[in-house]
């Protein structure tokens, strides 16, 4: 048996192998429970955290929750300009959730960074990166055991370290949150304390016995191609440049080595794999990553039998600067981002089709829609109305992306008047040599009049781009098909991905997993919000679907269960306040002859009144409009939408879409000309 396959097997999960590591330098904010809770603190307006008698500890148990839902810890004010990583060991004993978040100093919201939920027997270790930022702020650790026996949330240390979180050198027993995909033959193990040759005695790191790094061995495989994994720490916030490290390899009847980087759908991709067998000593390495999506890196080693060899990894570092020179930065898709206010971006036609897609706009009426962007302003629409022939075919032509990147592209189309579909809009791949090379997209069925929401992930070798082409055979066949709002990112579209933080519930909600957090007044109104899909069950009435993919949930009051005059009223939670000025954007609905009124208030604990931020009266549009508020609360409130039903049951009043963010809103004059009658009804504007 080799001398390095003796090293640490009885720990066959990566622990320590008895000797002192050295520990990186911890910054303020991290605590390990011994002595006190290192200034945190428990949110009074919620349940309390407690440190363990015996310490090392603090936890929040069901037992002692009463009636809260959570117990939210906080940390002192913190100042930590460069990138940081905070190290969490905590556990879930039976049903919970332990969710970490961003507070900045000065913001109305929190910042969800990471969340957990799974139980577990044994301490668990979590990673998360605070990217570099010039304000101060504060972690908070919300946990949220469910209401039963057994149920509990417990940290036994927070480790605040200077650097990025997929970094390692392997010194510290929680190994910087690397994870060992476990086999029954062959594993990634700590080393450090004897070596089955003269360039292990020493590791990368500390040039002594005492060092530590992992290594993976073949001695115990028993098939072909018996896989170690290795895995680094999800990342949790976009990021781009060098990673290095260094490794040793000997193969002696085989084994492949090969870098990775794995989504959180699972897909693969290989970074890098070494050129050569064997390496007289430990060799560094480097390689270029683009993470603008959560990414892990897979450390992967394939033996091909019991004399494969072995593969050692130390010193995992990583820095914002690319290593390679030749490297592209990564590219902004952006530019395919259109919403066609100021005219058609950087898309175009061909001469020849020049007049088949045209800008218009519609005016808020109760016949037409308006765009989807603000529901007043300016969207694509091929018509027969626009050419003198009978029929069309029109091409609109995105700009040029680099190819090798996977892109999700999502865009909002709307039909009417259609008696056939085929070919009414689809959607295909161009190279550069404007030859289509696939059709991606294709209506299917006719929406009814509503903006729909289509999403595509696509990737291709070469420079491409999206070309939308609507055909119309004859005049009779043909109406109206709109597009508005495209949007590309990179990534799959199935990935939450954002180079900007989401706010916490409830800055922003679009009601398609649930109410965000609103709460229903029941103590002065006479009906409730009612949250639901699809159109409202009365004519002339109400939206035929939501704002966010024409197919989700919003909020509405219907109309048939109340009487003239009665309110409903939807709650936030408790907004924390802040000294800046903030921006409210949402959607409305407001369609029908009984219209009421719908009212946005601000609701201080110290004054007797609400204060009126925003009003509409009656009929205002057939379609969603969006309303913009600038609003300023430097102490916990609440923000309020009152809905009033009308004299009719033509008086559904919806909301959708809902965010809050650091004011002032880029265009807060939310005028609209009409109110309940204009001449103006569909009309179309080019």
């Amino acid at each position: 048996m080799f001398a390095m396959s003796k090293l640490c097997l009885s720990l066959r999960v990566m622990f320590l192998c008895g000797f002192v590591r050295a520990q990186q330098p911890l910054l303020p904010g991290s605590c390990s429970f011994e002595l006190g809770t290192c200034g945190y603190t428990s949110d009074d307006n919620y349940g309390r955290w407690s440190i363990n008698e015996e310490g090392h500890l603090i936890t929040v148990d069901s037992a002692y929750l009463e009636d809260q839902e959570q117990a939210i810890l906080v940390s002192p004010t913190l100042d930590q300009r460069d990138w940081s990583c905070v190290r969490l060991v905590y556990q879930i004993t039976g049903k919970g959730s332990l969710q970490l978040h961003l507070r900045p100093d000065s913001d109305n919201f929190d910042y969800r960074l990471w969340t957990a939920n799974k139980a577990s027997d044994s301490w668990l270790i979590a990673s998360v990166d605070l990217p570099n930022t010039t304000i101060p702020y504060q972690i908070l650790l919300e946990g949220r055991p469910q209401h039963g026996s057994g149920n509990s949330v417990a940290i036994f240390e927070i480790h605040i370290v200077p650097g990025y979180c997929i970094e390692c050198n392997f010194e510290e027993h929680h190994l910087c949150g690397y994870s060992n995909s476990w086999n029954p033959n062959v594993n990634w193990y700590v080393g450090g304390s004897v070596a089955r040759e003269s360039n292990l005695l020493e590791n990368q790191t500390s040039n002594n016995q005492r060092g530590h790094y992992m290594y993976a061995d073949s001695v115990y495989a028993k098939h072909f191609q018996e896989v170690a994994k290795l895995t680094s720490p999800m990342t949790t916030v976009p990021m781009e440049g060098c990673l290095s490290l260094y490794y040793l390899r000997d193969q002696e009847r085989g084994n492949i080595f090969s870098v990775f980087t794995r989504d959180q759908l699972g897909h693969y991709e290989e970074i890098w794999r070494p050129e050569v067998y064997t390496t007289a000593g430990w060799t560094p390495v480097s390689v270029d990553i683009k993470a603008p999506h959560p990414l892990e890196v897979v450390f992967e080693v394939a033996f091909n039998s019991a004399r494969g060899g072995y593969v050692a990894i130390d010193d995992i570092s990583f820095s914002p600067v690319f290593c390679h020179t030749d490297t592209e930065p990564t590219f902004d898709p952006s530019i395919a981002n259109c919403d066609f206010e100021n005219g058609l971006c950087l898309y175009y036609q061909e001469r020849a089709e020049s007049k088949v897609w045209s800008t218009v706009s519609v005016k808020p009426n109760v016949y037409r829609i308006g765009d989807h962007t603000t529901g007043t302003g300016s969207f694509l629409l091929a018509n027969t109305r626009f050419i003198s022939r009978p029929g069309y075919v029109g091409r609109l032509h995105g700009p040029f992306l680099p190819g090798n990147h996977k892109y999700c592209l999502r865009f909002y189309y709307m039909l009417r008047g259609f008696r056939k579909i085929d070919n009414a809009l689809v959607l295909y791949i161009y190279d550069e040599n404007n030859v289509a090379q696939e059709k991606v997209w294709s209506l299917t069925d006719i929406s009814h009049a509503v903006w729909t929401e289509v999403e595509i992930t696509y990737m291709k070798p070469m420079l491409s781009k999206v070309v939308f082409v609507s055909i119309c055979k004859n005049f009779w066949e043909c109406g109206l098909v709109a597009i508005d709002d495209i949007t590309v990112s990179l990534g799959d579209c199935q990935i939450t991905a954002g180079k900007t933080l989401t706010p916490s519930l409830p800055g922003q909600c679009n009601f398609e997993g649930g109410v965000c957090g609103f709460i229903q007044d029941k103590k002065g109104d006479k009906a409730d919000w009612l949250r639901v899909q699809g159109h409202t069950p009365t004519s002339y009435t109400g939206p035929r679907g939501d704002h966010t993919t024409g197919v989700g949930y919003f909020m509405y009051i219907e109309a048939s269960l109340m009487r003239p005059g009665d309110r409903a009223r939807l709650l936030t939670s408790d907004l924390r306040g802040s000294s800046s000025l903030q921006c409210l954007i949402f959607y409305y609905h407001m369609y029908g002859s009984g219209t009421g009124i719908l009212t946005v208030f601000l609701r201080h604990g110290s004054k007797e009144q609400d204060t009126l931020l925003w009003r509409r009266r009656g009929e205002q549009s057939v379609g969603w409009m969006r309303a913009m508020v600038d609003y300023s609360c430097d102490a916990q409130h609440q923000i309020i939408f009152e809905a009033i039903r009308g004299p009719s049951l033509r008086s559904d009043i919806a909301i959708d879409d809902i965010l809050f963010k650091r004011g002032p809103c880029e265009d807060s004059g939310d005028n609209t000309p009409y109110s309940g009658s204009s001449e103006y009804f569909n009309e179309i504007e080019n």
